[in-house]
């Protein structure tokens, strides 16, 4: 694709005069959303030129049992345009007698997860998929159970089965298997890791989550926004601040809403201080899993620092209850600007000491440089997103390509690195804590006075749209479609850590067992944040 903006009407009439026949409706939705109803037969060859032809990466799919509505089941295809800051969402439907649809990972890569997700939640099955076995459901879940559907009762409580679900193995003399988990030593939460080696290199691993599995997509089904909002802040304890910020986004999109620009700005400064600590935690993380005792207690420090800012300012240190429906709860900032840039201060001068001492440490830089190394081209296949694309020179970011208008008067570049090994993913986070830094002092200097809230009274039923946010991890979409009465009808979260869960298992191949410590700290994902 040729790297220049394009507007929603330009990228319509350019699949109009490929595919014409295919396109059954056209919406344009807000300012950045075009929604494509097409023939289900024709899904794969056209997503397949959106993504290699026109060069826009799947960041979403998703279903929705829409029978109630239009007689049929939906499947949702969300395309992005990072150059022009559209989203390009192509729609099918599938009549309940068929509850079959085509198949697209084997050109769109980034497919094959969401489609075993369709599958497993709604029961409909994706054709041609290379390897459809289940993903969310465990083997005591019974077949033929499927809870999004909006039949079935939430208060069911099914009877445990008993099958096998297998893992892929790698068979050849002097190959052998190692499991572990999914409980972990510490505190960390479940996760099945099934290595196949030759002695002590990796040649395969498979990663089995879910096994905190919490339906909350189903529970969102029928309840209040204001509820739904509660529920988003909990999705993972350390994105708190930004689960809720894209959840707020999809509905005043939808409520037609413009929040004051002291609330986006007010916003900003808590989606940076999540990220600062987020990053801190990894980078002692990171020393932690090399046992550089000195530089990870650094970080663990001014994590402490950055966590001391957050009880200053909502008495939360995971950020919840700061995001309302229109805006912020209360003018977290006025009065507090003074100490805030002070602490802000001091962390980034503490971090510039850190950052000198741990590059001149020889023996540290050896052991992350050239270890853990994601490719270019597996990142961009399974649309990996945030440091870790940004490690192997993917340079994407929604504050870049869906800025909101405060991010988008603020400046700030996108770390650019290449290698994709650890080295890389930690030097990203190091740029994006003095980014933070900056970005809230720049906020605090710029912040205008005014209201921090307005109302959201009556929001339209069945009506849709995307709320997307730059997570610590990466990028966040949400997709929200209202019901009745101020209700949520569906729910569709798609976090960072779903992405990169695969680009993880890509990226410890080749590397020997001990390493995969800390490839897998230095990726930092959320099970939580996967396993919904």
């Amino acid at each position: 694709m040729e790297d220049r903006l394009l507007t929603a009407i330009e990228i319509n009439k350019k699949l109009i005069e490929n595919f014409g026949d295919d396109i059954i409706k056209t919406v344009k939705a807000y300012e950045n959303e075009l929604y494509l109803e097409i023939k289900p037969d024709r899904i794969r060859e056209l997503s397949g030129y959106i993504n290699h032809e026109m060069g826009y990466p799947l960041v979403s799919m998703f279903a929705n049992d829409e029978t109630s509505l239009i007689g049929k089941y939906a499947v949702y295809y969300a395309f992005a345009d990072r150059v022009s800051g559209i989203l390009l969402i192509l729609k099918i439907g599938i009549e309940p007698e068929q509850m079959t649809f085509e198949s697209i990972a084997g050109k769109v890569h980034a497919a094959a997860r969401y489609e075993r997700e369709i599958k497993d939640l709604f029961g409909l099955n994706p054709v041609g998929h290379p390897n459809a076995k289940r993903l969310v459901f465990h083997g005591n879940w019974p077949r033929e159970t499927f809870p999004l559907r909006k039949a079935y009762d939430l208060k069911h409580r099914p009877d445990f089965a008993k099958e096998k679900i297998n893992f892929s193995k790698v068979i050849s003399a002097g190959v052998f298997e190692i499991p572990v988990g999914p409980v972990h030593a510490g505190i960390i939460e479940p996760g099945h890791f099934r290595f196949s080696v030759a002695g002590e290199p990796i040649i395969n691993l498979e990663a089995q989550l879910y096994f905190v599995h919490k339906g909350i997509e189903k529970l969102c089904e029928g309840e209040s926004l204001e509820k739904c909002l509660f529920v988003a802040e909990r999705i993972s304890g350390d994105e708190s601040f930004t689960n809720a910020y894209a959840y707020c986004q999809a509905i005043e999109k939808i409520a037609g809403l413009k929040i004051p620009e002291r609330a986006e700005y007010i916003r900003v400064v808590f989606a940076e201080l999540e990220r600062l600590t987020s990053h801190l935690g990894d980078l002692g993380g990171i020393c932690t899993d090399v046992a550089y005792g000195f530089a990870a207690s650094q970080f663990k420090m001014m994590r402490g620092w950055a966590y001391g800012i957050a009880d200053e300012l909502c008495g939360m240190r995971f950020l919840r209850g700061v995001n309302r429906l229109g805006g912020v709860r209360k003018d977290f900032v006025a009065g507090k600007e003074a100490s805030l840039i002070r602490q802000l201060k001091k962390i980034r001068s503490e971090f510039e000491e850190t950052e000198v001492i741990i590059k001149a440490n020889s023996f540290f830089i050896d052991r992350v440089e050239n270890t853990g190394i994601l490719s270019a081209q597996i990142a961009a296949d399974l649309n990996a997103v945030g440091p870790p694309a940004r490690a192997a020179g993917i340079r994407s970011d929604v504050r870049k390509s869906f800025p909101n208008r405060v991010y988008r008067q603020l400046s700030f570049a996108i770390p650019e690195h290449h290698n994709g090994d650890v080295n890389c993913r930690m030097n990203v986070k190091i740029e994006e804590c003095y980014q933070a830094i900056d970005l809230m002092l720049a906020a605090i200097d710029s912040m205008p006075a005014g209201r921090i809230r307005e109302s959201i009274t009556t929001v339209a039923p069945y009506q849709f749209a995307f709320g997307m946010t730059e997570a610590p991890r990466g990028e966040n979409i949400h997709w929200v479609m209202t019901g009745e009465n101020n209700t949520i009808f569906r729910y569709k979260i798609r976090t960072p850590s779903f992405c990169n869960w695969p680009a993880l298992c890509h990226a410890v191949k080749g590397n020997l067992v001990p390493d995969f410590p800390l490839i897998n700290k230095s990726f930092n994902l959320s099970y939580a944040g996967n396993d919904l």
